[in-house]
């Protein structure tokens, strides 16, 4: 019997890896056998994340402290995995932020660190991988974390820089798909709706959230922990070799209606 998202032996950087829905993806890919780089900028959650990883999967971790901002620690922490591996054939693009400030008293300084981090910051992991690692070897799988707010507007939180952010994420990813094809490297978007985690739960149990979700999701509720791992791991298989340039959207059919 074939398995089809069988990882094992394979090298998978996961950025925003010290909370929530990084580290839920991180351990996902882990469960299919892959080693994963923990990348995030604070120091004692990654080495803890590395660590439940390493103890719950059996396989390798390596954490390194990095600010997808900068440039040369991008390199650092790229040249670093190959240090450790020898190989990286797979990014998770999932470092980001959030800023709610309505869009006409928004200060340039939210929206510029916003694209800044979300759509900079995404471009500048996935050249360095690309560059140091994938084209050489003729393979890669990219995933760009975008959101459902980079396909739409929306009414509930004043989040124009974080759309704009978020859908520049959505079509880099698909010019990514284009410029990298011929190298055998995939480059993916997964559009996550509102899920629920420490940081969200208080505000999604809400009774105006709650109201939200009956009204504008088909599934009438938000996504819970595991329910963006599926799509991970069927975008990091090497036999979803033939999927390229989408977006993938998690929301439970948000972005349907």
């Amino acid at each position: 019997m074939k398995n089809y998202f069988d990882l094992k032996g394979q090298v998978a950087i996961v950025t925003g890896c010290s909370t929530g829905l990084g580290v839920q993806m991180a351990k996902a890919l882990a469960n299919q056998g892959a080693n994963i780089v923990v990348v995030a900028r604070r120091q004692n959650l990654i080495e803890q994340v590395a660590s439940e990883i390493k103890e719950e999967f059996g396989v390798e971790a390596l954490p390194v402290v990095c600010d997808i901002t900068d440039s040369e620690k991008v390199e650092a922490m790229v040249d670093a995995a190959l240090a450790k591996f020898g190989r990286i054939d797979i990014l998770i693009n999932n470092a980001g932020t959030g800023g709610v400030v309505p869009a006409e008293d928004m200060p340039d300084e939210v929206f510029s660190n916003e694209v800044n981090i979300d759509l900079f910051g995404t471009f500048k992991v996935a050249r360095a991988v690309a560059k140091k690692a994938m084209i050489p070897a003729k393979y890669g799988r990219i995933i760009n974390i975008a959101s459902m707010y980079g396909l739409v507007g929306n009414k509930v939180a004043p989040t124009a820089a974080y759309h704009a952010a978020k859908g520049g994420v959505v079509n880099l990813t698909r010019a990514l798909a284009s410029e990298w094809g011929k190298y055998g490297i995939t480059v993916n978007a997964i559009c996550p709706g509102y899920f629920y985690s420490p940081l969200t739960r208080e505000t999604l149990d809400s009774d105006f959230f709650q109201q939200n979700a009956k009204t504008m999701i088909p599934e009438e509720r938000y996504g819970n922990e595991g329910e963006l791992d599926s799509a991970a791991i069927f975008l990091s298989a090497p036999s979803s070799s033939y999927v390229t340039g989408a977006a993938l959207p998690v929301d439970g059919g948000y972005t349907c209606m």
